[in-house]
């Protein structure tokens, strides 16, 4: 399926135009900051693009960014603009054709942002044999992918080594194509149905548990959209199957519980992250306006204490109080709070 995966990318698309599903097209909605940057992307790379979302978080000034798929380049350039001449961006794509399209316009993009020297390099390689490339473990602020880790054979190794070149404190970034059960096996040996992003899709619950296992500990959920096929043929293939666009930030840190508990801290953000004045989102459930004070649960907590996000925010509380469940983040106690409320059985093991 690699190979095909290839050919599919490398040759029989020419144009985003040659898609045959919206799975690998990003939705409309482009933030108004990142604007003037695409007006900036040369028109081959543009077109080469296969996208389905948007994959530039808060704060990148200076960060050093790890793409995963890179393909023509697209988001490798919007990002190095983001991240300024003391940033670097890294992009790795295993399809040689899309190497070539974005290597071809590495100085075209150096004088379009100005920079004295370029900030982007792109290698060739397969994302489940990162540890084979010139990558430092432990080096990398963000990592980023942009609908790829469906392409990928053996996405638990992807997220394993993700997690080693992540430097403490950083983030995987990355948007992708989830379905909401496990496709069976025979839709994933179809070669259209896998290069369209949706047979080579994760069950949304096993992506957040191999997630877990490769060391992130908390997945958090940023935004995302259903999918539609638009194509009768290929809908009738796929059947009861649902697909969602996602994007999800993983953090690398140390020391986050399986669960969000509350130990009575809270956070307030100053408004000082560019672009993000009014309010910063950390993900779908938290939206903090700023200025306000936002209680939040220890998880919560170290993501923005622990993270290039500190020093943005008041920090209030501490770790010596365990109050229980933390209710905000989605989750309460199981037990009846009130005795006889009728709930629940009394009985021991009923």
């Amino acid at each position: 399926m690699r190979d095909e995966v290839q050919d599919y990318y490398g040759k029989t698309l020419s144009s985003s135009e040659d898609l045959q599903t919206d799975a690998c097209c990003t939705a409309g909605g482009t933030p108004e900051h990142l604007k003037p940057i695409l007006s900036k992307i040369h028109d081959e790379v543009m077109s080469r693009y296969y996208g389905c979302g948007l994959i530039a978080p808060d704060h990148l000034e200076g960060a050093h960014i790890l793409d995963l798929g890179s393909g023509s380049g697209r988001d490798c350039y919007v990002l190095s603009a983001l991240v300024g001449e003391q940033g670097s961006v890294t992009g790795v794509d295993m399809t040689r054709e899309q190497l070539e399209v974005a290597e071809r316009h590495v100085e075209y993009h150096r004088e379009v942002f100005g920079y004295r020297q370029g900030n982007v390099r792109f290698l060739h390689g397969f994302l489940e044999q990162l540890h084979e490339l010139e990558l430092k473990q432990n080096h990398f602020d963000i990592i980023v992918s942009n609908c790829v880790l469906n392409l990928c054979t053996d996405k638990a190794a992807v997220l394993r080594q993700a997690y080693e070149l992540l430097k403490p404190g950083g983030e995987l970034y990355f948007s992708d194509v989830y379905c909401d059960r496990r496709v069976p096996d025979e839709l994933t040996k179809d070669p259209v149905l896998f290069g369209e992003c949706l047979s080579g899709a994760l069950y949304w619950n096993d992506f957040v548990n191999l997630a877990k296992q490769a060391g992130f500990a908390d997945p958090r959920l940023v935004e995302d959209r259903p999918l539609t096929i638009d194509n009768p043929k290929l809908e009738q293939k796929v059947g009861n199957l649902r697909f969602f666009s996602a994007t999800y930030r993983l953090f690398k840190l140390d020391g986050l519980e399986p669960a969000c508990e509350d130990y009575g801290q809270a956070v307030r953000y100053k408004g000082t992250i560019p672009n993000a004045g009014d309010r910063f989102v950390l993900d779908k459930h938290h939206v903090i306006e700023t200025g306000r004070v936002f209680p939040v649960c220890g998880n919560t907590y170290r993501m923005l204490h622990d993270t290039r996000f500190r020093p943005h925010f008041d920090f209030y509380g501490d770790w010596s109080i365990h109050y229980g469940i933390f209710d905000g983040c989605g989750t309460s106690l199981p037990f009846d709070s009130v005795e006889g409320d009728g709930s629940a059985s009394a009985g021991g093991c009923c």
